[in-house]
């Protein structure tokens, strides 16, 4: 374990602050470039910070490969696009009617996209705005049906990739269901557009289509812009029609209607080109921000694990030597040995001090100790593990009793030091008296002792 961590954690392991802010407007005048360069380089930080332990490094694997997707779209100026919706919307239709080709997989079966399949969306260049997008492109993405039966693993999977994305494309293909708007809910968090496809549009009169886009409209009201909600068609069924010529002869034949996304098209470049960079910039940073504290609890996880090492280790130490060589109890508090484990947990902590601090913390906590517990606690607590026994007793059992008094003080004495070492070096409101007492209150007296004294004879009788 590292002495110190970076300059953006705080003592207590939580990080102060990411480490670059996070845009707070979903535009900018610069077209976002500013906001792009400082969350690369909050990522960068991120991914090269070597005081991070190899341990926690190991724990985030995952989440450190995030990361490093996420510099490599930052650094290529890639935008993502993930379709969300039920399934049988006709999200792979409508990503293939944008494209211009059939790339991705439709069937007239329920749940035919199991997996997340993207491909690359090329900009059209007479569309205004356009020119201010990054070069790396654009991604549209496919992503499982979120009400699929037995889909719950591919629904989990649509969820993350549409967190994930620069911009979401939700598509319906009438009124929303209690599904749909439970999961557009869940997406609508402020930090991503959202576009709503109305999709299917063919199947409707130009009446009913009115009235179910004021439904939608009055329905996501706080969840999409008005202006977001797009009604397309991207793959119009087939009709039957009809045509008289002059004789008056019928002719029947059958048709498909054009695709209906241009407006839907236009939609998409034009957020792109106006809130692109800088949602992009928002969601790593987001990201970063969530990561710093994931990293943050993985930290101090490990420090609590480390310190109660360091503690046990220290009072099975202390047990035995006393156990070997008993001290007067009254001056089992002043043994250099809970020095030096305070020295070692300030250690752990990235809080170095001195012997002489390591001192006055011990003496602060062993007089709270005698405060709350009293002068002959020492005693109380020897008599407790003498209780029950005959006279007589061998010397290998008193001693243990001896030296399980002096290892539950040491254990006390370095869980309080650990507290404040874990708090930034401060005790809290309530001052050492409350974190003696606290520590006090949450330990098993009797199971303590009792391990304390079977690990000690162990010791004793094993010759150590």
């Amino acid at each position: 374990m590292r002495d110190a961590l970076p300059a953006w954690w705080s003592g207590r392991g939580t990080p102060t602050t990411a480490p670059a802010e996070t845009p707070s407007a979903p535009a900018a005048a610069d077209g976002g470039e500013a906001h792009l360069r400082l969350a690369r380089e909050s990522l960068r930080e991120l991914l090269d910070d070597t005081q991070v332990p190899p341990e926690v490094r190991a724990r985030l694997a995952e989440d450190y490969a995030t990361l490093e997707r996420m510099l490599e779209r930052l650094e290529g100026g890639r935008l993502h696009i993930a379709v969300f919706g039920r399934v049988s919307v006709g999200k792979s239709a409508l990503l293939n009617a944008l494209l211009g080709e059939q790339r991705f997989a439709t069937s007239p079966l329920h749940g035919e996209t199991v997996t997340a399949t993207a491909a690359d969306w090329q900009p059209d260049p007479s569309l205004p705005g356009v020119q201010r997008l990054q070069d790396g492109g654009v991604s549209l993405i496919d992503t499982p049906g979120i009400d699929e039966v037995g889909g719950e693993g591919r629904e989990r999977l649509a969820r993350e990739v549409a967190a994930s994305a620069d911009l979401v494309l939700f598509v319906c293909e009438g009124d929303l269901t209690d599904t749909e708007l439970s999961a557009l809910r869940g997406l609508a968090d402020g930090t991503r557009p959202i576009v709503l496809a109305f999709n299917k549009t063919d199947r409707y009169t130009a009446s009913e289509r009115a009235l179910l886009l004021d439904a939608l409209e009055r329905r996501t009201a706080g969840l999409v812009r008005p202006e977001h909600i797009v009604p397309c068609a991207a793959a119009p069924a087939e009709r039957t029609v009809i045509r008289i010529d002059a004789a008056g002869r019928e002719s029947e034949s059958r048709q498909r209607p054009p695709v209906d996304i241009e407006d839907l098209r236009e939609t998409l470049w034009d957020i792109l080109a106006s809130e692109g960079k800088t949602v992009s910039a928002l969601n790593a940073g987001l990201f970063a921000g969530r990561f710093c504290e994931r990293l943050a609890r993985e930290v101090l996880e490990l420090r609590r694990s480390l310190a109660e090492t360091v503690v046990r280790r220290y009072s099975l130490g202390k047990g035995i030597a006393v156990a070997l060589n008993p001290l007067p109890l009254a001056d089992l508090a002043a043994v250099f040995a809970d020095v030096a484990m305070i020295v070692q947990l300030g250690r752990v902590y990235g809080l170095p001090v001195s012997r002489g601090e390591a001192g006055g913390l011990m003496k602060t906590i062993a007089a709270q100790l005698a405060l709350l517990l009293g002068a002959a606690y020492a005693g109380d607590l020897l008599s407790s593990l003498l209780k029950g026994l005959t006279f007589g007793l061998s010397t290998i059992v008193t001693a243990s009793a001896q030296g399980a008094v002096a290892w539950y003080g040491t254990y006390v004495v370095g869980r309080a030091a650990e507290r404040y070492f874990a708090q930034g070096r401060s005790w809290g409101e309530g001052g050492p008296k409350r974190v003696v007492q606290e520590i006090l209150a949450s330990l098993d007296r009797d199971s303590l002792l009792a391990e304390a004294r079977a690990d000690i004879m162990a010791r004793l009788r094993g010759g150590t």
